[in-house]
């Protein structure tokens, strides 16, 4: 059986695979550290990298045995499981190398963003063209017209 993508219910990526090492069942679930301080003291916590989400290699025993936990909402199967296994090698070395990494949404021509910083902050709008520094298109949808401003990638968040 390839590897799968299992969706959950929200925060129970950590139990989810706990109940997987138990069954032994193969998984994996990236983690990213992340440190906060609280009344002058540094607490450093493990999160998932990417909540909701486990990726596992059951089989239809496997699948059963986590159907029963109450924790999956989907099963969801690759359509190139091993291009989806080089992806997560890529993201176990990036973890491996900078443990406090984040996910981030991909930025595409056509997705809508927001720009947060610099003097444009605030505005909402279409990526044009895609570099260090993007071309947003704010419309005025109403009367079919619009204009580009430029901003960094640092500075535009996806909506």
């Amino acid at each position: 059986m390839p590897w799968q993508v299992l969706y959950l219910r929200p925060r129970l990526e950590k139990k989810t695979a706990e109940a997987c090492a138990r069954g032994g069942i193969e998984h994996y679930l990236p983690l990213r550290t992340r440190t906060r301080v609280y009344q002058r003291r540094q607490v450093t916590t493990s999160l998932p990298l990417f909540p909701g989400y486990l990726f596992v290699n059951a089989d239809e025993a496997g699948r059963l045995a986590l159907q029963k936990t109450n924790h999956v909402l989907r099963f969801l199967v690759p359509g190139r499981p091993r291009r989806m296994l080089r992806q997560l090698v890529q993201v176990r070395r990036a973890l491996r190398a900078d443990p406090t990494l984040a996910a981030v949404k991909p930025l595409a021509v056509g997705r809508r963003v927001r720009i947060m910083a610099g003097p444009f902050q605030g505005l909402e709008g279409l990526v044009t063209r895609l570099s260090s520094t993007m071309r947003v298109v704010l419309t005025v949808e109403m009367i079919g017209q619009a204009i580009a401003v430029q901003a960094e990638r640092t500075q535009v968040e996806p909506l």
